[in-house]
């Protein structure tokens, strides 16, 4: 299944791993350089330690420039008895198109799986082509749309839902390797 994924950079030495409440400065840029009604500081960081239901990953890739591994994307989810629910998703510019919003999507639906959620739901911006096709793309499905829910611009929402959940080659667990410090998984290509 093509995901439209660009380059493979990303994808070979793409790391996703939790985040915590120390690269909080690091998400809120991501937050601020992604969306046109970002959360707060004091929104992200009670996602991050205040719900029990919240989950945070980041994806780390390599920078182009420098060659050194940076925050490129995050990505917060909440696992609710039988429901994922999709929260907040937001990659770098320059590491869109390569796989990594696919990859943390289905991490969450790969952890959702594993703690017993049979579905997964989200709301997106009805001007969000790029969202919308890459949502499409993994397997979720329009089921309604909300009149104006965003603001700054006014805009209305488009739900999706995917139920059952189901794996695609983004949820691929890594191949086996020994295990990173500190609980981090390695995400490889699969050829």
């Amino acid at each position: 299944m093509g995901l439209g994924i660009g380059s493979e950079m990303a994808l070979d030495s793409m790391i996703i791993e939790p985040a915590t409440t120390e690269l909080l400065d690091d998400v809120l840029a991501i937050e601020q350089a992604c969306f046109s009604a970002p959360w707060t500081r004091k929104m992200l960081a009670a996602e991050l330690s205040g719900n029990q239901f919240a989950h945070f990953l980041i994806a780390k890739c390599p920078d182009p420039v420098s060659g050194s591994l940076v925050i490129a994307g995050y990505f917060c989810f909440w696992i609710v008895f039988e429901e994922v629910r999709l929260m907040n998703l937001a990659v770098l510019a320059r590491f869109r198109r390569q796989g990594v919003a696919a990859r943390l999507v289905g991490m969450a639906l790969r952890t959702g799986l594993e703690r017993g959620a049979s579905r997964a739901m989200l709301e997106v911006r009805a001007s969000n082509q790029e969202a919308l096709t890459l949502y499409h793309r993994l397997g979720f499905r329009q089921t309604a749309s909300r009149t104006r829910y965003y603001v700054n611009p006014d805009e209305d929402a488009v739900l999706m839902e995917m139920s059952p959940l189901q794996l695609g080659p983004w949820c691929e667990p890594p191949q086996q390797e020994p295990r990173q410090p500190d609980n981090t998984t390695v995400i490889h290509e699969r050829m």
